[in-house]
């Protein structure tokens, strides 16, 4: 399996599944705005205006960071 470099505050990321208690759902994006130790992370949801419409602690397994350029094959 592939290691990826720990996740950074202001890391765009993706959720991994559904928080209905939060009313986000799989897939929605999101940007890490602090790291809370232990695997925990604050972040962000906002609409395409900038308005936050969410904010949750997440853990790691919770998240996928997204890439917008091509990694080096290992």
């Amino acid at each position: 399996m592939e290691q990826f470099p720990p996740i950074q505050v202001l890391d765009v990321v993706a959720i991994t599944g559904d928080l209905p208690a939060e009313g986000l759902v799989r897939g929605q994006v999101g940007t890490v705005v602090e790291t809370l130790g232990d695997g925990f992370y604050e972040v962000e949801f906002s609409d395409d205006q900038g308005r936050t419409y969410a904010q949750a602690v997440l853990t790691v397994d919770q998240l996928m960071v997204l890439h917008y350029a091509p990694r080096q094959a290992a």
